[in-house]
C-alpha cells in the first residue's frame, strides 16, 4: 500500500522575481551576442559570438521551463508531485508554489463530499423485499493511497457504499416487535454498523468516513400492503400481550391489598368470580358498564 508522504516546495512570490531578473540577464545577453556578431562578421570574434547566442537561447529555454514549475493551491486542495512516474511527495498548503517544472502535479480535493447511494433493492433477514438508500459524507485522508492504489477513488467509494449498504440491509430485519436491533427501529445502531462496515472498505482508498445514515427505507410495493397489515396485527398482539400483563398484575395486587388488611373475606368461587369481572373490564376494548342489583321488587 502506498503512504502518503509531506513535501515542501518553494514559494513562488520568492521564485517569480529571480526568475525576472534571469530573463533580464539572458535578454541583455542575446542583445550583446547579437551586436557582437553584427560589429565583426567574420574572425573568432564572430564565432564567439555565435556561440555566445546559442547558449543565450538554451539559457532562454530553460528559464521558460523553469516557468512551468508555478502552481497555486486552493484551501483543502492538495498536489500529488510524480517525477517520471515515481511518486515523490504531497503538497497540502494553500497558496502560490514553484516545485521541479519536471513535477507532474495531480490535483486531489480534501474536501468534504457527500454521496447518496441509488434506492436499491434488497432482501432483510427475513427476506422481505425492502428499499433502502443511504447519504455517505466522506473525504480523502491519504492522497497517496487514493491515486496509487485504487483506479478511480470516487467510483470507488460509489460502489462499495453500495455493496456495504446490501450487505447491511441483509443482516437486520426491517421491523420487529422485541427489543431487537432492525432497521426501521434503531437508526442509530444500524447508522454505526454502516460507517463501520463502509471504513473497513474504503480504507484501502485512503479515505475518512465522517457520517453514513439511511436516507430510505420501505417495503417493495408489491407487499407494501401486505406487511401493513402484518404490522398492525403484530401491533395489536403486542399491544394485547401488555394489556393482559398489566391486567393479571392489578388482579393480583388486588387480591393481595384485600388480604393483607383483611378488608373482606372471599371465598375461592368469589375470587374467580372477582378475577373474571377484573380481568373482563381492564382487557376489554370498550368501557364496561356496571349492572347495579338493587334488590328484588315485590308486587
Amino acid at each position: 500500500m502506498a503512504k502518503e508522504v509531506r513535501r515542501g516546495t518553494v514559494s513562488g512570490w520568492v521564485m517569480l522575481p529571480l526568475l525576472f531578473l534571469a530573463f533580464v540577464a539572458v535578454g541583455y545577453g542575446v542583445y550583446h551576442a547579437i551586436g557582437v556578431i553584427d560589429s565583426t562578421p567574420r574572425g573568432a570574434d564572430a564565432v564567439g559570438g555565435i556561440c555566445g547566442l546559442v547558449g543565450m537561447i538554451l539559457a532562454l529555454g530553460l528559464l521558460v521551463l523553469m516557468c512551468c514549475g508555478f502552481f497555486t493551491l486552493q484551501p483543502n486542495v492538495s498536489a500529488v508531485l510524480l517525477l517520471f512516474g515515481a511518486y515523490k511527495g504531497t503538497v497540502r498548503v494553500a497558496g502560490f508554489h514553484w516545485a521541479n517544472p519536471l513535477y507532474q502535479k495531480i490535483r486531489v480535493s480534501l474536501r468534504t463530499r457527500n454521496f447518496n447511494t441509488d434506492t436499491l433493492k434488497v432482501n432483510d433477514q427475513r427476506g422481505n423485499p425492502t428499499e433502502i438508500a443511504a447519504v455517505v459524507v466522506w473525504r480523502v485522508d491519504d492522497t497517496a493511497q487514493a491515486c496509487f492504489d485504487v483506479e478511480d477513488y470516487s467510483n470507488y467509494v460509489q460502489i462499495q457504499s453500495e455493496a456495504a449498504l446490501r450487505y447491511l440491509a441483509s443482516h437486520y430485519p426491517y421491523d420487529s416487535t422485541d427489543d431487537s436491533v432492525s432497521l426501521r427501529g434503531s437508526m442509530d445502531e444500524v447508522s454505526h454498523d454502516l460507517q463501520h462496515q463502509l471504513q473497513e472498505r474504503l480504507s484501502k482508498a485512503g479515505v475518512v468516513v465522517e457520517e453514513a445514515r439511511l436516507s430510505h427505507l420501505a417495503y417493495a410495493p408489491e407487499i407494501a400492503g401486505a406487511m401493513l397489515r402484518r404490522q398492525q396485527a403484530e401491533a395489536v398482539v403486542a399491544a394485547r400481550q401488555r394489556i393482559v400483563e398489566g391486567a393479571v398484575g392489578m388482579v393480583e395486587m388486588a387480591l393481595h391489598r384485600l388480604q393483607e388488611h383483611q378488608t373482606i373475606e372471599l371465598d375461592e368461587e368469589r375470587k374467580a368470580a372477582m378475577v373474571s369481572n377484573l380481568l373482563v373490564v381492564l382487557c376489554g376494548e370498550q368501557a364496561a358498564q356496571p349492572v347495579v342489583n338493587a334488590g328484588t321488587l315485590y308486587a
